[in-house]
Order: C-alpha cells, then sequence, then structure tokens
C-alpha cells in the first residue's frame, strides 16, 4: 500500500510532522523556555530588593515568628500594588524602630502614629496572620499553610482544608490498613 497516496485521509497534512516543524517547534519552545523566569518574576510583581529587605526587617520587628522570605517577598510585592506608597510607610516604621532602639513590636508600636503608618504596621501583621493582604472576595492566598493563624495549635490541629492530613495531603503516604476482620 501506498502510504504517499494524496487521496488517504487518515492521516491530513496538517497533522503530518516533519523534521522541519520539529525543529521550529523545538527552537520555538527553547526560547519560551528561556523568558519564563523573566516572564514569571513580572507576573509575580517582583519588587526592588531593597523594599524586599525592608519589608522583611518590618515584618521580624512587627512579628515575633520565623517568617519566610519567599512568602514575605510576594507578599510585599501585592501591597505595593495595592498601596504604592508602603515603601514610605516601611521606611518611618523602621526609623521609629531604629529611634527606639527596638527589638520587639512591644518597644516601638504604641510610637507609631496613627494614621496611614500605623494602617501599613497593622496590614503588615494582619497579611502574615491570615495569609493574604486584602480582605475581599478575590484576594489572592500567600501563606495558607504557612499563615501564623495555624501555628500555635499546628501540633494538635489539622489546618482547614479537604485534604485529611493538611494542606498538600494528597502527597503524604497513606496510613496502613489494620488487620481486616475474618467473617
Amino acid at each position: 500500500m501506498d502510504m504517499t497516496d494524496p487521496s488517504r485521509d487518515d492521516c491530513p497534512e496538517e497533522f503530518n510532522l516533519t523534521r522541519r516543524k520539529l525543529m521550529v517547534g523545538g527552537a520555538l519552545f527553547a526560547g519560551g523556555m528561556l523568558l519564563a523566569p523573566e516572564i514569571s518574576a513580572q507576573t509575580l510583581g517582583a519588587v526592588a530588593p531593597e523594599v524586599s529587605s525592608n519589608f522583611m526587617d518590618v515584618s521580624s520587628l512587627l512579628i515575633d515568628h520565623h517568617l519566610d522570605p519567599e512568602v514575605g517577598a510576594r507578599m510585599a510585592a501585592a501591597m505595593l500594588r495595592i498601596n504604592p506608597e508602603i515603601a514610605q510607610d516601611i521606611g518611618a516604621i523602621i526609623d521609629i524602630a531604629k529611634k527606639k532602639n527596638a527589638r520587639i513590636v512591644e518597644d516601638f508600636f504604641a510610637d507609631i502614629p496613627e494614621g496611614r503608618v500605623k494602617d501599613t504596621a497593622l496590614a503588615i501583621i494582619s497579611a502574615w496572620y491570615t495569609g493574604v493582604v486584602e480582605n475581599s472576595a478575590n484576594a489572592e492566598v500567600f501563606a495558607f499553610e504557612t499563615a501564623l493563624m495555624y501555628q500555635p495549635t499546628h501540633d494538635v490541629m489539622t489546618i482547614p482544608t479537604y485534604a485529611i492530613s493538611g494542606p498538600n495531603g494528597w502527597n503524604a503516604e497513606a496510613p496502613a490498613l489494620g488487620d481486616m476482620p475474618t467473617f
């Protein structure tokens, strides 16, 4: 049987893969993969390193817990999108803390003036505890399983999720079955 017969319809020409099409497709794929880190950094809203560093400094002053720097960078970017003046507010909070030689939030929080700067400090605390930066139906979740509101009871209570063993529970090994009863 002649496989090049033009009357055959079991392999239309548009589905016929030639080496040239394969090479062009591979080159386009490789080019796309090279651009992927740049695109993902833009879509995540990467912020300048000093803003992210200052955000983590303020966060560690406001919250006495181990904080994930990667989550902090994403939170800083999201908060900067919502409030472009947050960098100045963070700078003001750092200045107040430095003047008081603060190590923990109780050392300086009372000296933060009412208004935008105090609202920023409270928003940062809220973001770390709830895992979101705004209260809306479309809020982006940054830290579900690392949200600080779940940490005090982490050893005795499962984080609310559809997976019985906790977030990403479908990755966990299933418990061994006990001996089945014999009838």
